[in-house]
């Protein structure tokens, strides 16, 4: 197999992918917490998951892919601040938790299948694998890395050596409860402990979620969930775990210190996968900012969801991409180049490749393999894709080659039908005002915006003028 390479948040560094059992590939990627709808800033995390997936298989991997449904104990804030954010969901909806979680749950998964994003093989809610988490903690007690109080129980990350310095941070630079009119833990020993299992007790006297427990009844905390679901169907060891960087403070950390400490292996994880935030015209999307942006949104706005994947593509996922409804538009019109022309090329015959051009198709698939390869080079490949689109390579050849390209960009260039509707928006406004204006005998006029038609990369062919 080919070597693909990914940068390690764990140890910062670009490393050499080696799986722990090839060529199956063990992945975790952190999923929603079903309290609201995902935003277009979920949308590019989860379409660089779903990248990763496709060029794990690309290089001929089995990958066994769980994802996981937060639908309890994550609170407003990651270090067991605030209210359980299903509790807000529900106050917010006039629909109770239950409720609430079915509803954005199942909206969530209809965006991904918009974006193309292939499905999980495993999705768990926290709700139906509380046995586990009880049973970790039971773990964690008995073999004194926990400590039980009368709110809760937490997590000693003082017996964790490493916590303070997983992913490059020390302890002081995780801040917990740093705004004072947010409750956080009475009883904790040092300020970093993190909650495994809530009481039923003051703040959270009421909560509506709640389970019996050997420490009384209550509900899990947000981190316990994905350490104990992750194990229970990749192994106390896997290959691949992602999230956002907003993971790498404190979700992640203690993932790492409650696993490792409870199971006594090490690495829970090989590789850790972080993505950048999207930003929204240079800024935090946020809803005061009146920026925050879904998926319905964008088609609200006559951009499909594959136009919005098409742009998440054009930035490495290291890297901010920065949304704008200009960058959106350029999207749709390279995406439109691309479909509009798709059909004519496979109805364009196929020929006997010379020998030059077919080791100029080779040559194409290399390259193409080595930027996906390369920490998911997916600009570079994109690159490598309109090289391919603009050669002289024959029709079918060349549509077989830009579909093959396409098993790893996601963009379904195969259900690409030939009808008018691929042709994007904007381009159809230009043909509109272009036909307006052949009507009317203002040809020069008419030739201009046939110009533009064509600059964007489009043929104009006139019929009759009626």
């Amino acid at each position: 197999m080919p070597d693909i390479y990914l940068t390690n948040s764990l140890t910062r560094k670009k490393e050499k992918f080696v799986p722990l059992h090839p060529p199956q590939v063990g992945m975790y990627t952190c999923g929603i917490t079903a309290y609201d709808y995902a935003h277009i800033g979920h949308g590019r995390k989860y379409v660089m998951d779903d990248i990763l997936k496709r060029v794990l298989m690309a290089n001929g991997f089995q990958v066994k892919h769980v994802q996981n449904v937060t639908d309890v104990g994550h609170l407003v804030s990651d270090a067991d601040e605030g209210e359980d954010k299903l509790e807000k969901g529900a106050k917010k909806t006039g629909k109770t938790v239950w409720e609430v979680a079915e509803f954005y749950t199942k909206n969530f998964y209809e965006a991904m299948d918009a974006l193309n994003v292939l499905p999980p093989d495993i999705v768990c809610k926290a709700t139906d694998n509380i046995p586990e988490q009880i049973a970790m903690i039971q773990k964690l007690l008995d073999k004194g890395y926990a400590y039980d109080t009368p709110e809760a129980v937490y997590y000693d990350v003082s017996k964790f050596a490493d916590y303070g310095q997983l992913f490059g941070q020390s302890l002081a630079e995780k801040k917990v409860a740093v705004r004072p009119e947010i409750e956080t833990g009475e009883h904790k020993k040092n300020a970093s402990d993190f909650a495994l299992w809530f009481k039923r007790t003051g703040r959270f006297a009421d909560h509506v979620m709640h389970w019996e427990s050997p420490w009384g009844d209550g509900f899990p905390g947000w981190h316990i969930e994905c350490s104990a679901m992750s194990i229970k169907y990749l192994g106390e060891q896997f290959d691949i775990h992602t999230g956002g960087e907003d993971h790498l403070s404190i979700h992640h950390p203690n993932e790492i210190a409650q696993s490792e400490a409870a199971t006594g292996k090490k690495p829970f994880v090989k590789y850790w996968i972080h993505h950048t935030f999207l930003m929204v015209e240079n800024r935090k999307m946020s809803k005061s900012l009146g920026n925050f942006y879904t998926l319905e949104d964008i088609k609200a706005k006559g951009y499909g969801a594959l136009v919005l994947r098409y742009l998440y593509l054009g930035t490495h996922y290291k890297k901010p991409l920065n949304f704008t409804w200009e960058s959106l538009s350029a999207a749709q019109s390279a995406l439109g180049k691309v479909c509009f022309q798709l059909t004519a090329l496979k109805t364009q015959g196929r020929t006997t490749l010379s020998k030059e051009k077919n080791q100029k198709v080779d040559e194409f698939g290399r390259r193409f393999l080595a930027a996906v390869n390369d920490d998911l080079n997916i600009p570079q490949a994109l690159a490598i894709f309109w090289e391919v689109f603009k050669s002289n390579l024959p029709g079918e050849d060349k549509y077989d080659l830009l579909l093959s390209f396409d098993e790893v960009l996601g963009l379904g260039l195969a259900q690409v039908p030939s009808t008018k509707s691929q042709v994007p928006k904007n381009i159809q406004i230009l043909i509109q005002k272009r036909d307006k204006l052949r009507n009317e005998g203002k040809f020069v006029e008419a030739d201009k915006i046939r110009g533009e038609i064509e600059k964007l990369g489009f043929s104009v062919k006139d019929s009759p003028i009626k």
